[in-house]
């Protein structure tokens, strides 16, 4: 073989090499998206109530449940949709801007309350007794005093829901605090962290998955409070509207009401997950592993 065939077998060669070296390596690419194991059933949920809504208004139109007593979702549209865009604006607004104020109001102060009872044993020893017995009075038990001290105004209305949304929050912040690990707490004090720094570096982050569960349950009670409050001393709003269907022998109004309250607390709880997850985003719980379980 000359010494130019030689030469160019050496290149081949060498070509030959780096091609499949080059072949070797991994092919980057932009990382997957990770798959929502749960989007199916997410979906169904959604379409599960327009199910049953859709089931109502057949077995209506089939005369199988009464229309006096139960009316079609039709129906139920048809009569929101001829109250007008305006007022029934006005009617959800009033009755919104009274829950945010209210369970603002409530939320803020059990905060504050719990968190003072859960760090001291002796003021909750003093506290405890009287907030389990005002715990335990009914929503619409508050309706006349807060009438008799505050007159028909909204301050009556946004203190009653206030009060709903308190004892939930009040407990699920002391809970929280009382639940949290003591190995953390004698972690801290190794560290010699100081009394704030330990509040707000263990105890807070700890007992926060706690503090939202009762912030969701304090808000979904600040709706129902709502109702209480506007069956009796309103003129706008969603339970007026609910009192207005009653007095008035109107079921479809009634159930309009109670659709869009079902609507406005899904959506507000919603929000209020949302902020919830994106808060406590770093901890890896017993989900998580059942979540990483279902897409294997």
């Amino acid at each position: 073989m000359s010494r130019a065939a030689r030469h160019i077998g050496i290149a081949a060669d060498d070509t030959l090499t780096l091609h499949n070296r080059d072949s070797a390596e991994p092919v980057r690419r932009a990382p997957a998206r990770p798959r929502d194991p749960l989007k199916r059933w997410r979906i169904s949920g959604l379409a599960l109530p327009f199910g049953f809504l859709a089931l109502i208004e057949v077995l209506v139109r089939l005369s199988i449940l009464p229309e006096h007593l139960v009316p079609a979702p039709s129906s139920i549209a048809r009569t929101l949709w001829e109250l007008g865009g305006a007022r029934l604006g006005r009617h959800i607004w009033a009755s919104c801007a009274r829950v945010f104020a209210g369970f603002g109001l409530g939320a803020a102060l059990a905060l504050l309350l719990g968190a003072a009872t859960g760090l001291s044993r002796r003021l909750d020893a003093l506290l405890d007794p009287a907030f389990q017995a005002l715990r335990a009075i009914p929503s619409l038990a508050w309706v006349p005093i807060l009438l008799l001290w505050m007159g028909i105004d909204e301050a009556p209305k946004i203190t009653l829901i206030a009060i709903g949304a308190f004892f939930p929050v009040q407990l699920s912040v002391v809970a929280g605090i009382r639940d949290v690990d003591r190995k953390l707490i004698e972690l801290g004090e190794v560290n010699r962290l100081t009394q704030r720094a330990l509040f707000t570096r263990i105890l807070l982050p700890a007992s926060l998955p706690q503090i939202f569960t009762g912030l969701r349950t304090g808000l979904s009670l600040a709706w129902m409070f709502m109702v209480a409050a506007e069956l009796i001393a309103a003129t706008r709003g969603l339970g007026y509207l609910l009192s207005d269907g009653r007095e008035t022998g109107r079921p479809d109004l009634v159930f309009g009401a109670i659709l869009l309250l079902a609507l406005l607390g899904k959506l507000s709880d919603s929000i209020l997950k949302a902020i919830e997850v994106h808060t406590l985003s770093w901890r890896d719980t017993a989900t998580d592993q059942l979540s990483s379980r279902s897409t294997r």
